[in-house]
């Protein structure tokens, strides 16, 4: 059943019911309304995408409902339908925003043609209205950037625990965003201090222990995160004696300077990230069993990129905007070969990675897009399944698979995937129509 619903305006009840017989034949959910007045009642308790409505009616005539319509639902479209056709009419409706002008009689093979048209252009706004909202996603929200189920439900469970002073352990791949997380949670938590990051890989234990704990009148991380978040990345790397000091910390909330014995409180939220195995290591004893049951209290596991493939488009944007703001260039779009590059590839360095070759591509372009040469030489060739022995399949068969997938890479998002595939949203939307009718 095609989703669009097209409301049906006319006097003549003859008139509403041939006219919403061929619509309804057509796949269309289709209402009727008798005026101008009850057209406007209906408009205003249902979502229409088309209305068809004649220009002579009694009360609210035709013209007056469209002004009406475009300025109250600036998305519907009208086609406006008269006996009474004259040049000054025409004018009138179409510079007042009609999508079109039918005299009567008219053919219904014209008729439907012209609905048909009028709906892609109503589709059309919706699929701009769905990237305009994805990408004012990007700018409202740049710590994270996602339309993935997976990564959703880890944001939702960040969200719900952000208030709280739980400890929190993020688990990920380098460059999957384990910071970013954190600093989401701290932009959530309504705390006044502020957020501070400290890398455990490669410190020895004195230079990290001061680097936390502080030493004499040198405050470290831990006071300098008073009534804010302190973020331990790469925990698995601690040493046992700064592990040590970390599980007191998260079990009475003290903690001492080097060589003072005088205990001092926290007011710190922690949350720590690991990318390795912190059971593993508990196995081997690398890792304080104690300090692991006291940071996780909630685990986060942050999918990698590879695992998200529908967040590279807007990823991909959001790092091309930034990239040509900060570097003076004026890049402003990706092409769908780049595109196609880009979601075939691994990316093992996750975000980061897609981040670099963003950068990349815009400090080499030398015109508005960011093409596929533009990119490393790895992309290019990216390594085949092994074991595909399918039967080589039609043309036809291979494109719908390829739109499809484009689709999934896309969280569903129309105008996102035509500019991956390169055509033109209403070509798409065609082909979509002509799968549905054949499924």
């Amino acid at each position: 059943m095609n989703p669009t619903r097209v409301l049906v305006v006319d006097d003549e009840e003859i008139a509403r019911r041939n006219l919403s017989h061929v619509l309804t034949r057509e796949g269309y959910t289709v209402d009727c309304a008798q005026d101008g007045a009850a057209a406007l009642a209906l408009l205003g308790e249902n979502a229409y995408q088309l209305v068809l409505t004649d220009l002579r009616m009694p009360g609210i005539d035709g013209l007056e409902l469209l002004r009406q319509i475009k300025q109250r639902w600036p998305d519907t479209e009208v086609i406006m339908i008269t006996a009474h056709a004259n040049a000054a009419s025409a004018v009138e409706a179409m510079t007042t925003g009609a999508f079109y002008y039918v005299e009567k009689p008219f053919r219904l093979p014209d008729v439907r043609k012209i609905v048909g048209e009028a709906t892609q252009k109503a589709a059309l706004k919706r699929e701009n209205a769905s990237l305009k909202a994805a990408l004012d996603q990007v700018a409202s929200a740049p710590r994270i950037i996602s339309n993935n189920p997976e990564m959703l439900a880890v944001l939702a469970t960040a969200d719900s625990v952000a208030t709280t002073a739980c400890s929190v352990l993020i688990a990920g791949e380098a460059g999957s965003g384990r910071e970013a997380l954190a600093r989401h949670i701290h932009a959530k938590s309504g705390r006044k201090g502020a957020f501070v990051a400290l890398t455990c890989a490669g410190q020895e234990e004195e230079a990290l222990g001061t680097a936390l704990f502080g030493e004499g009148e040198r405050n470290g991380a831990i006071e300098n995160a008073a009534d804010g978040t302190l973020f331990i990345d790469g925990i698995e790397s601690a040493p046992a004696p700064v592990q040590a000091r970390l599980a007191r910390l998260l079990s009475d909330g003290e903690f001492a300077h080097a060589d003072d014995a005088q205990p001092r409180r926290s007011t710190a939220r922690v949350i720590a990230s690991t990318e390795g195995d912190l059971a593993a290591r508990i196995e081997s004893g690398q890792f304080r069993q104690d300090l692991y049951y006291r940071l996780n209290a909630v685990t986060l596991d942050v999918p990698p990129l590879r695992r998200r493939r529908g967040d590279i488009p807007l990823l991909a944007m959001h790092f091309l905007t930034r990239s040509a703001q900060r570097l003076n260039k004026n890049v402003s779009e990706i092409s769908p070969e780049a595109f196609d590059r880009l979601l075939a590839y691994a990316f093992p360095g996750n975000v980061w990675e897609l981040e670099s070759l963003i950068e990349r591509g815009v400090a080499l372009a030398t015109g508005t897009a960011l093409t596929a040469d533009l990119l490393p030489e790895a992309l290019a060739n990216p390594p085949a399944a092994s074991g595909d022995s399918s039967p080589i399949k039609t043309l036809e068969a291979l494109e719908r698979e390829h739109i499809l997938k484009a689709l999934e890479h896309t969280g569903g998002n129309r105008a996102l995937a035509a500019q991956l595939l390169g055509i033109d949203r209403v070509s798409l939307w065609r082909k979509l129509r002509r799968y549905n009718e054949e499924a």
